[in-house]
């Protein structure tokens, strides 16, 4: 873990981040056809933005003639990129594998994915032979079962059926009958987005020869052209598995680990009856830990051979646990949602309890779409829902690499945030990665503090996985319906944090842990959980159940509007906020010198309000994590503190006691006589692309122009104000306005579809703005509050005033004549293997342009004065 850093080390450390701490970028290699000029041009744009690296995914081809995957040329491309990113000092993470999930043409069929699949026939009475088919390549008839009862009226016990001479023998009977067979058959899923030549069966999961086919035939040609001391990581992204549940094998490895035979009643996986339950559940505990052992754990040690960490996306199906982490070395999330159970959350508490102290998400996996829609306050706003899952690391998704050929806007993903200099915005890239790299470093500065922990039912979820029973594979998904969004949401705003806990974690949690345990939606615990929750309570510890069956004498059970009083009767929250507010989040790291709070505003609306923290020390410093400056500081007192926070607006407090206190920053703001100055009249316009200035009326929105609607790129506005009183002390802004909350929700049809991020606001500019006084840079702003300083630029008389507006590339994708033949050539030459998503709704809600009248505002005091341009 992070050594303990001095008050003054950590405001070292937040002015100026280290590399490490910066944003990466997926870097997507279409084909993969690349140009080696293009390589080095896209990463020195990456590395001036103030990226940290890339994580090299290798998909499907949009070139007419594009290169094999781990072809000698790809390969050596690979290399080169990997050097130029050295260079550079980026980070370089390697994928190992094309597309998703992993296999490919090494895949033979007896290393593919496999499912259980289940066929029930009603028979009449009266003895029968049944030969055993196969209905396609590969079934292997697993079990054949037999029990009183149509399709009507099913059974609930069955008996198996014997298998002589490759027929099933059926019994003479006095009834109606019903037989039901299990066949192991592949599940027929191919490499999702194959890059050219790696399309193939996905793997065996829960099959440690298919993993370590895997790594010979891919890991190791990548690895001897591109050295470990080159690679920050290799990685393995979300497991998308579809319906994988069964290996050759399986049937001995769980009597191995459960002690039973499963065979006699298999059919209990989709036949509701007595002992269902527990069959279901050990089956799908099983399977998880063949995942880990034989998938995770393998990939690991090869790559610890070859020198490198692995990092994983460890969630969806196969079933993997929060523990199955564990078995890797970097673990990685998905998924915004500060008050829910996400996929960020599930890796966030692994590494918690496992002590991994970097923890990377996958973000803006779906932010704002359809493709270049996004913004950089959209991207600010979904960074933060991440940070307050307990994120670190940030792997935004992604950059398409585009090579300078490409027809029309270029290449770009079929999905998600297209992130690379093609979005006009661009120029806003560098202070938003500074801003995101000093939070990440700053949630990397001694431990995590969460105050809660929540139970992980694991019975249940296992016992109610499978889509025989209506469920999934996907242990995630089955605990999040289980424990239910409301119970979180009633402790992130009541003032807590939490780490979510599996029966394997409960080993490795200490004795004396008193954290409060909630337990939500369990009506079985493992003998495991049984024997640690009843040593806990018998030792002090506190358990509260939320709609909970099991039996823990001494646990309390409430409701979930009560599980705010059940939890402060145990501890207080590290945070309380007045008057209480639903989309104010915070999370806290404790060091021995400092508390740490990071405060953010996910909502759309400004929030007052005064947050008194836990903690005993009695000094606060307020920075701020885009200039990172310290903004003021004092004492809390018995108030608190008193915070505005504009949408999507975070800030850092910092507790400490008086005597760390060095930063010389007091109580900040303005507070001196203000006059205001509206800039109304006098506008001119004039595009890049034009030599003239037009005359223009604020608001301006170049939508509204027919010639403008496939505009994407920048526009100066420009115009004179006078400002003869002006002394040299004045303070000087220029405010653009407010930031509405639009108010259209997440099921909104203007733009937005899924697990989709946008920020909701309508902002005064659309939808960044660069300001120059006097041909003096004065900054720019694309975030709430739409505010800056202008002071060094204004004179006394006549300034001239120019705003640089820049949007987004979505108006020119809306209109680009060479996507759709692009797309149809890719299909023609390699198949389907992508469609592009939601290009209709490109244009949904574009605001492009000066869409407020911004003023001026002059504070007048008794400052020094300010070095003004002559």
């Amino acid at each position: 873990m992070t050594s303990p850093k001095s008050v003054h080390e950590l405001r070292a450390g937040f002015l100026d981040p280290p590399t490490s701490s910066a944003p990466m970028m997926r870097w997507w290699w279409f084909g993969p056809s690349v140009d080696r000029a293009e390589i080095d041009r896209e990463l020195a744009v990456m590395a001036d933005a103030g990226l940290g690296g890339v994580e090299v995914a290798y998909v499907y081809p949009l070139s007419p003639d594009s290169e094999r995957f781990l072809s000698p040329q790809f390969l050596a491309d690979l290399r080169y990129a990997a050097d130029a990113a050295h260079k550079l000092g980026l980070r370089f993470d390697l994928t190992l594998g094309s597309g998703w999930s992993f296999g490919g043409p090494h895949i033979t069929a007896e290393l593919a994915a496999r499912t259980l699949h289940w066929e029930r026939r009603e028979i009449s009475p009266g003895p029968a032979q049944v030969p055993v088919a196969a209905l396609w390549p590969g079934d292997e008839l697993v079990a054949a079962y037999l029990g009183p009862g149509s399709l009507q009226e099913p059974p609930e016990e069955l008996s198996p059926l014997p298998v002589v001479d490759g027929s099933i023998e059926v019994p003479d009977g006095t009834g109606t009958r019903q037989v039901l067979l299990a066949y192991a058959r592949l599940t027929g899923q191919n490499v999702k987005r194959a890059a050219f030549g790696a399309e193939g069966p996905v793997l065996d999961h829960y099959s440690a020869a298919a993993a370590e086919q895997h790594v010979r035939h891919v890991g190791d040609r990548m690895l001897d052209a591109v050295p470990a001391h080159l690679v920050g990581s290799v990685f393995c992204d979300s497991l998308e598995v579809y319906g994988s549940d069964w290996t050759p094998g399986l049937l001995e490895e769980f009597q191995r680990r459960r002690g039973y035979d499963p065979l006699p009643t298999l059919y209990q996986l989709v036949v509701e009856g007595a002992g269902a339950t527990r069959l279901r559940a050990d089956y799908h505990r099983t399977l998880a830990e063949l995942y880990e052992d034989h998938f995770v754990a393998v990939i690991r040690r090869w790559a610890a051979a070859r020198g490198v960490p692995f990092r994983i996306q460890g969630y969806g199906t196969p079933p993997a646990m929060i523990s199955s982490y564990r078995a890797a070395d970097l673990f990685e999330g998905e998924g915004w949602g500060w008050t829910e159970l996400t996929q960020t959350r599930w890796a966030s508490s692994a590494a918690h309890l496992y002590g991994r102290e970097v923890v990377s998400s996958e973000v803006w996996t779906w932010v704002h779409s359809p493709s270049f829609r996004a913004t950089p306050l959209d991207l600010k706003g979904e960074a933060h829902e991440h940070l307050l899952a307990g994120v670190n690391q940030l792997i935004g998704h992604g950059w398409p690499y585009s090579p300078p050929h490409a027809p029309g806007l270029g290449w770009f993903f079929y999905a998600a945030g297209a992130l690379d200099d093609r979005n006009p915005w661009w120029p806003s890239m560098p202070s938003l990665a500074r801003y995101l790299s000093r939070l990440c470093w700053l949630m990397r500065q001694g431990l995590p503090v969460s105050d809660v922990l929540v139970y992980v039912p694991a019975e249940d979820v296992f016992a109610t996985m499978g889509s025989a029973v209506g469920g999934s594979l996907d242990a995630w998904r089955e605990t999040r319906r289980v424990v239910g969004d409301g119970v979180l949401r009633v402790i992130r705003q009541g003032g807590w944090d939490f780490d979510l806990v599996d029966d394997d974690a409960l080993a490795v949690l200490p004795a004396n842990d008193s954290r409060p345990v909630i337990i939500s939606g369990a009506t079985t615990l493992s003998e495991v959980a049984q024997v640690w929750f009843d040593r806990f309570v018998a030792a002090g510890g506190t358990v509260i159940m939320v709609d909970s069956t099991v039996d823990i004498p001494g646990a309390r059970s409430c409701d979930v509007p009560e599980i705010v009083a059940a939890l402060a009767a145990s501890a207080g929250p590290a945070v309380q906020i007045e008057p209480p507010t639903t989309d104010v989040g915070v999370v806290q790291r404790h060091t021995a010198d400092a508390d740490i709070y990071l405060v953010i505003n996910t909502g759309p609306t400004v929030r007052q309000f005064t947050l008194s923290p836990r903690s005993d020390r009695g000094w606060y410093e307020e920075w701020d994590a885009q200039s990172g400056r310290v903004l003021r500081s004092g004492q809390p007192g018995g108030a608190g503190v008193h915070l505005t926070l504009h949408p999507y607006q975070g800030t850092v407090l910092v507790i400490t006691s008086r005597d760390a206190e060095q930063s010389g920053a007091g109580p900040c703001g303005d507070h001196g006589a203000q006059r205001r100055v509206v800039l109304r009249d006098g506008w001119q316009l004039r595009f890049a692309d034009r030599d003239s200035d037009i005359d223009v009326v604020l608001p301006h929105r170049w939508e509204d122009d027919p010639e403008r609607l496939a505009c994407s790129g920048s526009a100066t506005y420009s115009t004179t104000v006078d400002l003869p009183d002006l002394r040299p002390s004045d303070r000087v802004v220029i405010d653009f306005g407010a930031a509405p909350a639009r108010g259209y929700g997440h099921a909104d049809p203007g733009g937005i579809r899924g697990h989709s991020y946008r920020a909701e606001v309508d902002p005064p500019v659309g939808v960044m703005a660069e300001v120059r006084v006097n041909d003096v840079d004065c900054g720019m702003v694309w975030a709430p509050p739409y505010v800056l300083d202008v002071s060094r630029g204004v004179v006394p008389g006549p300034n001239r005033v120019e705003v640089i507006i820049r949007n987004t590339l979505a108006n020119a994708i809306a209109h680009d004549q060479q996507l759709e033949p692009m797309v149809a050539e890719s299909e023609r030459r390699y198949g389907r293997r992508f469609r592009m998503q939601e290009l209709d709704l490109a244009m949904e809600g574009t605001q492009s342009g000066l869409l407020a009248v911004p003023t001026l505002v002059i504070t007048t005091s008794g400052s020094r004065p300010l070095q003004r341009k002559a």
